[in-house]
């Protein structure tokens, strides 16, 4: 079984020590996964708020502003499922000894961007150059 990394609260992950050397794989695991939790919460909330909400408005242009904050709401929702499963793919990584390392070049990605962006896939150069590629190949 596999021992738990102890890590001090304020722990920040260095450019001075081994790239994703276990402290810093255990301080990504716990980014994640709060992320994850809080993203779930919110989901949670977001349900209960929508059942106990039903009522009946009579005002047309309330009943209208409030079916237009729950579509919001439910949009909103659903970029945060999506998010989700980003963080799910990202704990994969990890599991597998491939989190930090760029998809495109293999190389590590910066602990900056990927404090930033635990979700991240790609260095920011690789990133830049895909989007450079999106750009120039998008029909307008």
């Amino acid at each position: 079984m596999k021992q738990e990394t102890i890590l001090p609260d304020d722990y920040r992950p260095a450019e001075s020590e081994p790239f994703m050397n276990e402290r810093q794989v255990e301080y990504f695991r716990r980014k994640l996964l709060n992320w994850k939790n809080e993203l779930l919460e919110g989901s949670r909330d977001t349900i209960e708020g929508l059942q106990d909400g039903t009522r009946n408005i009579p005002d047309v242009a309330d009943r209208a502003s409030e079916e237009t904050d729950r579509a919001l709401e439910l949009r909103t929702r659903d970029r945060q499922r999506k998010l989700v499963a980003k963080i799910d793919a990202a704990m994969r990584r990890i599991d597998e000894g491939e989190y930090g390392y760029c998809d495109v070049t293999g190389e590590p990605i910066s602990l900056k961007r990927l404090d930033a962006r635990p979700i991240a896939t790609m260095s920011l150069e690789a990133q830049e150059r895909h989007e450079r590629r999106e750009k120039v190949h998008r029909d307008d």
